[in-house]
């Protein structure tokens, strides 16, 4: 019986590591081993461990106490065996006494009964919705029923990017099944919009314990992040010259969640019937110039762009018909002036007369004799 008492005693103080003692004032020299020197078994599962109680002492009196499953000794060889493990804060004991002293040495097994999560879910503290951006927003890991919730590790994950591994904080060494929950701050930006946002939760109980260590993850929750209108080109030249009678098309195209409204005002303080992003006038005239006012609006924020256009007059019909008319002038000029060569040179050398006259007839020359 005075066993069954050191045994519980020990287990009260909820043993970690391998705790090897003696009820006297000295060491023991030859201490009982325990193979494994931890046990690490899943709720529900089978285990088992073996116990070399002594390598050279002679002690009649040995034994292993346990609060659960099959004990059986051979030799100084004590057994261990659980085919259902129903208990989450146990421990192992292997002794012998050593009879010539009425010392006692024994050791305790360390063992870690596990579970892991029943479930791991992510969400939002108190938010549901769109999110804005540059906002602070918290995440939420909520893991249910796992334990030991000290050896819980939760990792919070954007897409397949890990953001932040949290181990437990909880210190109430309880080892029966808990719910704990983790936390993580968000700024999201626009590119965010559309990611994915998940959290893993980890039970990692060392090298005795699975390999590798059982993993549970939530499901995921998409982000949607609404932000004001921004243009990805905000470059044009100022002022915009044109020469007139030219198309002219002002581009103010923006991005934003929710898409963005247009509405224009032109020079003449007009509203355009376009709601279009881009205005587009085919044939411009010298009285379109000014300020043309692109206002852009979604539900966040509001963008103004502005564009001045310079119409300079088209001189270029002037310049043409000017080319024609000194064309036409050269051509008469020279036309008269071939004109009067003609005359001078050509028609000068007869006489009207004679342009009718009949060709005269030629006397015959004398033959030769």
């Amino acid at each position: 019986m005075i066993f069954r008492h050191i045994f519980l005693a020990v287990s009260l103080i909820n043993i970690l590591h391998d705790f090897r003692v003696s009820s006297c004032d000295d060491p023991c020299a030859d201490e009982p081993v325990f193979t494994p020197s931890r046990l690490v078994v899943k709720f529900g599962d089978s285990a088992s461990a073996r116990c070399s109680v002594c390598q050279h002492c002679h002690s009649e009196t040995h034994g292993l106490e346990t609060s659960l499953g099959v004990r059986t000794i051979n030799g100084t060889t004590a057994f261990w065996r659980i085919d259902t493990m129903t208990e989450w804060d146990t421990s192992a004991m292997c002794y012998y006494n050593i009879e010539e002293t009425g010392c006692q040495c024994f050791s305790t097994l360390p063992v870690t009964v596990y579970q892991p999560p029943h479930s791991v879910s992510i969400s939002f503290v108190n938010h549901t919705g769109p999110m804005r951006e540059d906002h602070q927003y918290t995440l939420q890991c909520t893991v249910q029923d796992v334990a030991p919730v000290e050896n819980l590790t939760v990792t919070f994950y954007k897409g397949q990017t890990a953001l932040y591994p949290q181990q437990s904080k909880n210190n109430t060494k309880q080892k029966t099944p808990m719910t704990e929950i983790f936390t993580f701050n968000i700024t999201p930006k626009k590119e965010d919009d559309g990611v994915q946002y998940w959290c893993e939760a980890k039970l990692e109980l060392g090298p005795e314990g699975p390999q590798p260590p059982p993993v549970v993850a939530s499901q995921t929750v998409t982000a949607t992040v609404l932000y004001k209108p921004q243009r990805n080109d905000s470059s044009h030249p100022d002022p915009i010259i044109i020469t007139e009678g030219s198309p002219l098309q002002l581009n103010c195209t923006a991005v934003g969640n929710p898409s963005p409204s247009y509405t224009w005002l032109l020079p003449s303080d007009g509203l355009s019937t376009t709601n279009s992003s881009v205005l587009t006038i085919s044939s411009i005239r010298t009285a379109d110039k000014g300020r043309y006012t692109c206002s852009v609006r979604n539900a966040v924020d509001a963008l103004t762009v502005t564009f001045n256009v310079d119409v300079r007059a088209n001189h270029i019909g002037y310049i043409i018909f000017g080319v024609i008319a000194a064309v036409a002038l050269v051509a008469i000029i020279v036309a008269f002036l071939s004109a009067r060569y003609y005359k001078h040179n050509k028609m000068g050398k007869y006489n009207l007369k004679d342009v009718f006259r009949f060709h005269t007839q030629h006397s015959p020359l004398p033959s030769a004799e």
